[in-house]
């Protein structure tokens, strides 16, 4: 094997450790990039170059941006006194493509586990829970997946919020059980947050 073919093959490795891509999709993905060097490659290469170097994590909401406070904590027409907590800035995303809410998020980065030794301080919920009186939070919108592990972190916050002035409410209709947000297309995720309940 040359250099030049490890040196693709190496690509190829690395691309197929990405979310649904298996080794064959990853090898039509190199080879589509390669037939189109200028066009597409290149500007890749230096996109992903800028991003590595750019990327962090809101110190607030922990959003992934490229500024120590991401645009939506900054942008003070978001000082909804609504707080929404997401597991991942994928589910963040999805609830922004849909437009639907104009508060402020809280990304948890993960659900409780026992078996995995994830507990509420490596989720970050003790500054979850710091942040609701610092911002004068009235509502706190649990958006987490309908999975046994996001409702096990649902039902953790709202017993942790009982007893507050604080409003918890949860997703209703439209998002299935065991289903994830960043999945679902953006009419459901609206139906979703607008049918929401207490929980």
């Amino acid at each position: 094997m040359s250099d030049a073919t490890r040196e693709i093959e190496a690509l190829i490795e690395l691309m197929a450790r990405l979310p649904g891509l298996g080794p064959r999709s990853a090898r039509r993905a190199v080879l589509h990039l390669i037939k189109r060097r200028g066009q597409v490659m290149a500007p890749l290469a230096r996109a992903m170059a800028e991003v590595a170097a750019t990327a962090r994590e809101c110190a607030s909401c922990g959003n992934i941006g490229t500024a120590d406070i991401c645009d939506i904590c900054r942008d003070e027409r978001r000082a909804t006194g609504e707080l929404c907590v997401v597991e991942d800035v994928a589910d963040l995303w999805a609830m922004e493509r849909g437009q639907a809410f104009r508060g402020r998020y809280h990304v948890l980065g993960g659900t409780l586990s026992a078996l995995d030794a994830i507990g509420p301080d490596e989720l970050g919920i003790p500054r979850l829970l710091a942040r609701i009186p610092e911002e004068g939070i009235g509502e706190v919108i649990l958006a987490l997946n309908a999975t046994v592990e996001g409702q096990t972190t649902a039902h953790y916050i709202a017993d942790a919020l009982a007893g507050s002035a604080v409003r918890v409410t949860t997703l209703a209709q439209g998002v299935p059980i065991g289903g994830e947000l960043d999945y679902l297309d953006d009419g459901t995720i609206l139906a979703a947050l607008r049918a929401r309940k207490a929980l």
